[in-house]
C-alpha cells in the first residue's frame, strides 16, 4: 500500500514537533502540507528529513504549501513546478512521469471573496488540462469550501457563508467534473459527521461540530487503485486534522512496492516490458 497524507498545519513552527511524531508513526509515502506561514529559513530543523524528496514553497506569515515523496516510493527525483496562477505559495506540483501529485491551499475568501472566485476558476481549468494531456492527477489539500450540507455541522450550515456559498460549490462540482473523484466521500457516502476543520472555540472539535474542508480529489486511474480514506481528527493540535488516503500497488506488474514515480503508467500503473 502507498499512503498519501494532506494536512494543513496552520503553522509549521507551532506543529513542527506534531508533524515529525505522526510521520514517525505512519510513514505516509505522499505528505501534501498547507498554511507554513513561516519563510525558508524560519523552518525548524525537525521537519527536515532525509528520507524523504521534499519542496517548500514558502511565504512569509502567511500560506505556503509543502510536498514531500519518501524516497523508498519515488526513487526518481520528482519534479517540482507551480502553476502559472499561483501568486501567493498556495499551490507546489511534483510530476512523476504521467502522474502529477499537487499540494495546494484554496483562499479562504474571507478577505477577497473575488480573488478565490478567480483562483477556483484557474485550478478547474488546469486541472482539466492536465487531464487532457493523458495525465492522472491528485489534488491534496485544503481547499476551504464544504462541498454539500452534508460536509457541515447542522449547527454551523449558513447557506451565504463563505465556504458555503451555492457559487463556491458549484465551482467544487466544476472540478469534479473535470474527471476527478472526492476519496474521501466516495469511500464514506452517508456520513454527515467527517470533518476536517473546527473552529478553535467552544470545544468545537471534542464535540465534533465541524467543516469538511480538506480532500483528495484524484483521476480515475489513481482512484481505481484507492483502498481507503480516513480523517485522522485526533491528530496534532491544528485547527485542521490529517486526511490519509492508502492505495494499492499492482502486484502483477509491479511485485515491488518500492517501484513508483516516473515509472507509474497512465493509468498509474507500471506499465508491462
Amino acid at each position: 500500500m502507498l499512503k498519501v497524507a494532506t494536512w494543513n498545519v496552520n503553522g509549521i513552527r507551532a506543529r513542527a514537533a506534531q508533524l515529525h511524531e505522526w510521520m514517525e508513526h505512519e510513514r505516509p509515502d505522499v505528505v501534501c502540507l498547507q498554511e507554513l506561514k513561516a519563510e525558508l529559513v524560519q523552518l525548524p530543523e525537525v521537519v527536515h528529513r532525509d528520507e524523504y524528496h521534499a519542496f517548500w514553497h514558502c511565504c512569509k506569515g502567511y500560506s505556503g504549501v509543502s510536498l514531500q515523496l519518501r524516497k523508498e516510493s519515488f526513487s526518481a527525483t520528482p519534479s517540482y513546478t507551480h502553476p502559472a496562477f499561483d501568486v501567493e505559495s498556495r499551490v507546489v506540483t511534483a510530476e512523476l512521469g504521467d502522474l502529477v501529485i499537487a499540494s495546494m491551499y484554496v483562499p479562504n475568501g474571507g478577505k477577497d471573496y473575488p480573488a478565490k472566485i478567480r483562483f477556483l476558476k484557474q485550478v478547474i481549468e488546469w486541472a482539466r488540462g492536465i487531464q487532457a494531456g493523458g495525465r492522472e492527477l491528485l489534488i491534496c489539500g485544503d481547499l476551504n469550501i464544504a462541498h454539500t450540507d452534508l460536509d457541515v455541522h447542522p449547527r454551523e450550515r449558513k447557506p451565504m457563508a463563505v465556504g458555503q456559498r451555492p457559487e463556491e460549490r458549484a465551482l467544487f462540482d466544476r472540478l469534479l467534473d473535470t474527471g476527478l473523484t472526492d476519496v474521501g466521500r466516495a469511500m464514506d457516502p452517508h456520513n454527515d459527521r467527517v470533518f476536517t476543520w473546527w473552529a478553535p472555540w467552544r470545544n468545537l472539535r471534542a464535540r465534533n461540530i465541524g467543516w469538511r474542508l480538506d480532500y483528495l480529489l484524484a483521476s480515475p486511474g489513481m482512484f481505481s487503485r484507492t483502498r481507503g480514506c480516513v480523517v485522522q481528527a485526533e491528530v496534532g493540535s491544528s485547527d485542521h486534522a490529517p486526511v490519509m488516503m492508502e492505495l494499492s500497488v499492482n502486484e502483477e506488474t509491479n511485485p515491488d512496492p518500492a517501484v513508483t514515480g516516473s515509472e507509474w503508467g497512465r493509468d498509474g500503473r507500471v506499465p508491462r516490458n
